[in-house]
């Protein structure tokens, strides 16, 4: 479980930085199966994983999970898994609601976005009653260092509680420079490590200016009656090979139909739960 200080900083700041969350065994196995995707192009699919097909500045490579056993793991990584269950109140069950690689290179950066004063239900920051109920927490795990000019996340601390907009909003879009965002703090981080953070900080990206790449692994997670964001589904073939824990955070509440009708899916059948457990 986390620390009482962990606990006081994430609900002063918003926000944690869990040092050492995948060994570099670990590390080097997600790397190298990175590596085996990033030829992909804009909207394509090879198998259960696709690259966005709108996002031009970053590879974006959803469905994680899909990719290997070394993602698996992720899904309950016991450097986090505690801290999710205390934050977004896992007595009710978690579910992840999108997963995926970004990987950018110089040049790129992300705009300044979300925010407490926009009040979403999905990415709300709640604490009543000594329960935490976080609507999403994302995990930014790091693949490589993420140091100065590297286009490390810049964070508004304390703004999962605003009820004001920042003046750097510009309507919806907001600014896509943060070095320039009063308040704003970057994160500096060792590969390996994973910044945790409730969605409703503002926050975005400082610009890469260095050579190379900067590789990350984006996992949000959220209460367990959420929804993917973009509509994407786990493979049957995934959904039966994972542990009953991991199931359960991956598909927690599997589709429910008469055995005779088709997959609303797609797939020939789907997990049944009662059966398997």
């Amino acid at each position: 479980m986390p620390t009482e200080m962990e606990e006081y900083l994430f609900d002063l700041r918003g926000y944690l930085l869990l040092e050492g969350a995948v060994d570099k065994d670990h590390l080097a196995e997600l790397n190298a199966i990175v590596d085996t995707y990033t030829d992909m192009e804009l909207g394509e699919w090879r198998g259960w994983v696709r690259r966005s097909p709108t996002v031009k500045t970053a590879k974006h490579l959803h469905q994680v999970f899909e990719m290997g056993e070394a993602f698996e793991r992720l899904i309950d990584n016991p450097a986090w898994i505690d801290h999710m269950n205390r934050f977004v109140g896992g007595d009710d069950g978690l579910f992840i609601d999108e997963s995926f690689v970004d990987a950018r290179e110089k040049g790129a950066a992300t705009r300044l976005h979300s925010g407490a004063h926009k009040r979403r239900i999905r990415t709300q920051y709640r604490y009543h009653n000594d329960q935490f109920r976080c609507g999403q927490i994302n995990i930014l795990l790091a693949l490589t260092d993420v140091g100065p000019g590297d286009g490390g996340t810049m964070i508004l601390p304390n703004s999962h509680k605003s009820n004001l907009i920042h003046p750097a909003f510009e309507g919806e879009e907001g600014n896509k420079s943060l070095e320039d965002v009063e308040g704003a703090v970057e994160v500096h981080y060792k590969a390996g490590d994973a910044l945790f953070f409730v969605d409703c900080c503002a926050h975005g990206s400082a610009e890469r200016v260095t050579d190379g790449e900067r590789r990350i692994v984006i996992i949000r997670y959220g209460p367990h009656w959420g929804w993917d964001r973009y509509g994407y589904q786990p493979s049957p073939e995934l959904i039966a090979r994972l542990t009953p824990e991991r199931r359960k955070i991956v598909q927690p509440l599997p589709p429910k139909m008469p055995p005779e009708q088709p997959s609303i899916y797609g797939v020939a059948e789907t997990f049944d739960y009662d059966r398997q457990n």
